[in-house]
């Protein structure tokens, strides 16, 4: 394996990990799991401040949503096939996100080897 596709790989797990403890945390303080109805309150602040929220929880919540829709709905196998790609794709740049900002930080707080 190259360099490069250990480093996506990482990347994309970091990011489902990041959006599950994003998503995970929400559940926490609001006591109702996260999901893209949290825009569906038009222009106000918690519509504006969901936004960070759902950028970085999406991939969990779309494969928490392909999940109980494969198991309850009986969708299709190709449905949530396109779904787990999308969301993996997702992960991947949140986690190239993730790791740019604990490199970017590790290096601001005094040259830290990552």
């Amino acid at each position: 394996m190259s360099a490069e596709s250990v480093q996506s790989f990482l990347a994309l797990a970091i990011g489902f990990a990041f959006a599950g403890s994003i998503a995970t945390g929400y559940q926490l303080l609001a006591h109702r799991p996260a999901s893209f109805r949290l825009l569906a309150r038009g222009a106000s602040p918690a519509s504006l401040a969901a936004v960070p929220l759902l950028v970085f929880a999406a991939p969990f919540i779309i494969m928490r949503n392909t999940v109980r829709g494969r198991i309850i709905e009986r969708r299709r196998f190709e449905f949530v096939m396109v779904a787990t790609v999308i969301a993996g794709l997702w992960s991947l740049m949140s986690g190239t996100v993730v790791v740019m900002a604990v490199q970017a930080v590790a290096t601001w707080a005094g040259g830290l080897p990552v």
